[in-house]
């Protein structure tokens, strides 16, 4: 009975450990769930305009990596409500056996006690004892006794109850696993429609190479112009920070009663931040993974780095930040708290933002409505502005940066997921 215990505690465990990953699995799905629902909401809007665009290609690449995903996630969850049936059967097979003899045991002990069931033959078993230690040992053997018969009625119960529980159990799953199998029939389904639509608008968009090879050059040069002005941000701290080093060196020297030279000038080693801007700094890092969206509600269909031009052959494009794809209308927000350190026009590219946190800065283009200037101090979350919209793609995207001083940094590592 003690193995059978111990059995059962393992098994136990087994089934929460699986249970926290189904939970984890369930979770993931209904996340990608929700960006499905937005990605085909944005595809909804697009088909307004009925021309195929490189926007709504991108869109529906993600759509399709998006449900990808989601199918990848079922056959996981499939496999997981697997074990827990396979558990549960082989515990449900193993109860009965163990509940059949307990029966049969229990059935000879009633026939023994049938035997002797009168109580006089009990104390006759007592009186007959040849000393009193004896007679000791048999009453507390009868009490014993009557007490194991009681408890393994009671197991008997038990084990009835929890078989009945494991079964009920058991139904459930086999159920959820046919609706999850269901489901993926349905997604696979769709995604094989989208790879469909997806093979029609690559031939439509291949067509158009040479629009697209003039806005390819035409987004270098606004990356081109917001690396210019993040690089005229950093010279310029970089020249402030050298000031203020040199204005704290002469401070030093006038106080300097033996006349002997002050140290050298930290300037010289390069930017050196103050106090409220190590603060910052520190605190941004802290955030790696867990800082809030740019927008409310969007979804990335450019990634950074260098990467293959999705229609282009042999051409590959690079990204600084990341692209999001929103709805029309949305609004840029501030990813975290910092001050404002330059708003200006990008050309061809409607309004850009930066925005610094100490060594830190988060950059934000394809404004229009910009609602905070230079010197500004803003808060995470705040709005700075609308995202645009071009007029013949009809797409809505901000391009999002975050750059360490000079250095570009993946969003993605940053930005809460």
């Amino acid at each position: 009975m003690r193995s059978f215990l111990l059995l059962i505690v393992f098994l136990m465990l087994a089934i929460l450990v699986n249970g926290q990953s189904l939970d984890e699995l369930r979770k993931k799905k209904q996340k990608t769930n929700e960006q499905i629902k937005y990605t085909t909401k944005l595809l909804e809007e697009a088909k307004k305009n009925q021309t195929k665009t490189l926007n709504k290609f991108k869109i529906l690449n993600k759509q399709i990596e998006l449900r990808t995903n989601l199918i990848t996630g079922i056959n996981s969850e499939v496999g997981v409500l697997a074990d827990f049936i396979d558990q549960n059967a082989w515990l449900v097979a193993s109860l009965n056996a163990d509940l059949e003899e307990l029966k049969s045991e229990y059935a000879r002990m009633i026939v023994y006690a049938q035997r002797n069931q009168t109580n006089y033959d009990k104390l006759l078993f007592v009186l007959s004892s040849n000393s009193f230690n004896q007679a000791y040992k048999r009453i507390m053997y009868l009490r014993q006794y009557t007490e194991y018969r009681k408890r393994q009625a009671e197991l008997i119960q038990w084990i009835r109850d929890l078989i009945q529980v494991k079964v009920s159990r058991l139904q459930l799953q086999r159920a959820e696993k046919e609706t999850l199998l269901q489901s993926k029939k349905r997604e696979a389904d769709q995604l094989t429609k989208e790879k469909t639509q997806q093979g029609q608008y690559l031939t439509t968009l291949q067509k158009k190479q040479k629009e697209f090879e003039k806005k390819l050059r035409e987004q270098q040069q606004i990356e081109a112009q917001l690396s210019n002005e993040i690089q005229k941000i950093v010279e310029e701290e970089v020249r402030k920070a050298r000031e203020r080093a040199r204005e704290l060196a002469r401070a030093k020297e006038a106080t300097n009663k033996t006349g002997k030279p002050s140290a050298k000038s930290p300037a010289s080693t390069g930017y050196e931040m103050t106090p409220e801007e190590k603060l910052a700094s520190g605190q941004f890092e802290q955030n790696k993974r867990r800082l809030p969206w740019p927008v409310e509600r969007g979804v990335i269909t450019d990634h950074f780095g260098i990467h293959e031009h999705p229609v282009l052959k042999n051409i590959q494009v690079k990204n600084n930040g990341i692209d999001i794809s929103t709805a029309q209308g949305v609004r840029a927000r501030a990813v975290f708290a910092g001050e404002v350190s330059r708003v200006f026009m990008v050309t061809g590219g409607n309004m850009a933002v930066i925005i610094r946190h100490g060594k830190y800065l988060t950059v934000y283009s394809n404004l229009v409505n910009v609602q905070v200037k230079s010197g500004d101090k803003v808060a995470i979350k705040q709005t700075i502005g609308t995202i645009g919209t071009d007029g013949d793609d009809e797409k809505t995207v901000l391009k999002f940066q975050i750059w360490k001083e000079n250095v570009k940094m993946d969003p993605e590592d940053w930005i809460a997921r």
